[in-house]
C-alpha cells in the first residue's frame, strides 16, 4: 500500500506537521484535538477492559487528564514496570517539584522573550488581528507612560532651575548691598580724613601767624 493510495483512501491532501504559528488556530486545534484523544483514551478503556492513563499539558502549562482507573495507581504500576523510582520517596518528590519548577520558568522565560519581540515589532506575521490589536493597545499605554514620565522629568528639572534662579538672584542683591555699604563706609572715613587734615592745616596757620606777630610787633 504506497502513500499515495492512503492519502486518496483518507480524503485529504499532503500536510506537514509543524507548530501552528498562528497563536488562535494552535488553540483552536490543540482544544479539538485534545478532546478527540480523551475521547479516544475513554473508548479505548471502555471496547478493551484497559487501564489507560492520559495526561496532557497545555503550552501555558495548563493540565488535562483522563484516567479508566485510580490515576496515582497508574502511574506507581507504570514506574514499576519501566523501573523508575518509586514516586513516594522524599528524595524523588523534592527532585520532582524542583524539576517541575524549572520547566515552569522555562516556559515563563519563553513566554516573556516571545512578548518582548512582539513589543520591539519583530516576529509578528504569525500573530491574528485579535493579537496585533492587543499588541497596539499595549504599545499605546507604554509610549503614554514614557512621556508621561519624560513631561514629569521636565517639569522637575524647570522647577529645580527656577529655584536656583531665584536664589542667585537673591545672593546677587546680597552682594549688592554690601558693596554699597562699603562704598558708603569708604566715602565716610574718607569725608573725616579730609575735615580733620583741614583743621590741622588751619590751626598751624594760626600758630604760626601769632609767631610771626610776636616776632616783628605788626598786627595780625
Amino acid at each position: 500500500m504506497d502513500d499515495s493510495w492512503v492519502l486518496k483512501e483518507m480524503g485529504r491532501g499532503k500536510v506537514e506537521l509543524k507548530r501552528i504559528e498562528n497563536p488562535t488556530n494552535r488553540q483552536v486545534t490543540f482544544s479539538k484535538r485534545r478532546n478527540g484523544l480523551l475521547k479516544k483514551a475513554f473508548e479505548l478503556s471502555i471496547l478493551c477492559d484497559a487501564e489507560v492513563a492520559l495526561l496532557i499539558f497545555s503550552s501555558s502549562g495548563k493540565v488535562y487528564q483522563f484516567a479508566s482507573h485510580d490515576m496515582d495507581r497508574t502511574v506507581a504500576k507504570y514506574r514499576r514496570e519501566v523501573g523508575l523510582p518509586d514516586s513516594s520517596n522524599p528524595q524523588f518528590r523534592t527532585r520532582e517539584f524542583w524539576r517541575s519548577e524549572i520547566d515552569e520558568l522555562k516556559r515563563s522565560i519563553n513566554t516573556s522573550e516571545a512578548r518582548l519581540k512582539h513589543l520591539s515589532g519583530e516576529d509578528i506575521l504569525a500573530l491574528g488581528m485579535r493579537d496585533l490589536k492587543q499588541l497596539e493597545r499595549q504599545l499605546k499605554i507604554g509610549v503614554e507612560r514614557v512621556r508621561s514620565r519624560k513631561r514629569r522629568i521636565v517639569s522637575d528639572h524647570a522647577t529645580l532651575l527656577k529655584r536656583r534662579h531665584k536664589q542667585l538672584q537673591e545672593e546677587n542683591s546680597r552682594l549688592h548691598k554690601r558693596v554699597k555699604l562699603k562704598e558708603l563706609q569708604d566715602g565716610n572715613i574718607s569725608s573725616g580724613l579730609v575735615g580733620e587734615n583741614a583743621c590741622t592745616m588751619f590751626h598751624q596757620r594760626i600758630v604760626h601767624e601769632e609767631d610771626f606777630h610776636n616776632e616783628t610787633g605788626l598786627p595780625l
